[in-house]
């Protein structure tokens, strides 16, 4: 054989590995799939009381770090537990509004004689809320303490970059298309403003919960909502009727900021957490058309003290 002919075989050799490390690539690059993740996670299904449970739930938390910010029942049949701590603070101040994923919301559903426990996915909102930091500690934390079957709510999952960047449909708002409640001149006013609001139970309110960011003027609070088409029981029979329910969805937050009272939009709150729910038909947001605006208008009551 001559040289020029082993040249030849040689670099033909080498030019069919370079195609095929080249395709390997390819084919890596075409199958390999983001990480998806869902709004809730299912830690546990078990028969039992109801209140037991959530006392048992509640001392699980507490012994593993975490602070009960608040507790309610917005409805027959369900409990909601809100944590936070040390570390969930710290998160929520390395962004001007993460103090909206300041808190974890744990869930207890009684359905069909089976207490279903629940709790918002922490990686989920951290993403949603375009938090900073760490978040997994917190993840890492919660599934220890309470369990973990599964990440539910839409069938099919969304990846980080899609949270972050969520919207229901064209037109519809962003996280970060707030809803301005009120302004008043000082951080501090805005506070006592809203306390009042919420003890007068203005627009049908109760306040669940309170968290201030330790270093921030900012304060971060959990609203019920009894009346209208916006209350908590009305929005969640018509849009919650899968058979793992997403009762963690509730409650509403409002955040003052500063001197200014904000709320996320409820198309945006809504959505986040049933991304896949229909627009018109049975369980749809044609069912709940008018929520987001009774939501804002009792909000918004609050923030002006009671005052219509």
């Amino acid at each position: 054989m001559s040289i020029f002919a082993k040249n030849n075989n040689e670099e033909g050799a080498k030019m069919k590995k370079i195609i095929i490390f080249m395709v390997l690539v390819l084919t890596i690059m075409l199958t390999a799939k983001e990480v998806e993740y869902k709004p809730f996670i299912l830690a546990l299904q078990e028969t039992g009381n109801i209140d037991s449970i959530a006392l048992k739930t509640k001392a699980k938390l507490i012994k593993n770090g975490f602070e009960i910010a608040g507790e309610y029942s917005p409805y027959a049949g369900s409990k909601i537990i809100i944590v936070t701590n040390d570390e969930l603070k710290n998160l929520a101040g390395k962004s001007k509004y993460g103090g909206f994923g300041v808190a974890q919301r744990v869930s207890l559903t009684e359905l069909n004689g089976t207490v279903q426990v629940g709790y918002t996915n922490p990686i989920y909102m951290f993403h949603a809320y375009q938090m900073k930091g760490n978040i997994k500690p917190i993840f890492e934390n919660l599934k220890k303490t309470l369990g973990f079957i599964k990440e539910y709510g839409p069938d099919d999952g969304l990846e980080a970059e899609d949270i972050e960047d969520y919207h229901y449909k064209i037109m519809m708002p962003y996280f970060d298309d707030f809803v301005e409640l009120e302004e008043y001149d000082t951080y501090e006013q805005a506070i006592s403003i809203v306390e009042k609001g919420l003890k007068a139970k203005a627009g049908g309110t109760s306040k669940v919960y309170r968290i201030d960011i330790p270093g921030k003027k900012v304060s971060v609070f959990g609203v019920s909502l009894s009346v209208g088409e916006g209350s908590d029981k009305f929005v969640m029979e018509e849009i919650d009727f899968k058979k793992i329910r997403s009762t963690a969805h509730l409650p509403y937050e409002m955040m003052v900021i500063d001197n200014e009272v904000i709320a996320l939009h409820a198309k945006f709150r809504i959505a986040i957490n049933f991304p896949d729910l229909s627009m018109m038909g049975s369980h749809s947001f044609m069912g709940i058309m008018g929520a987001p605006g009774d939501i804002e208008d009792a909000l918004e009551m609050v923030a002006k003290g009671g005052k219509e």
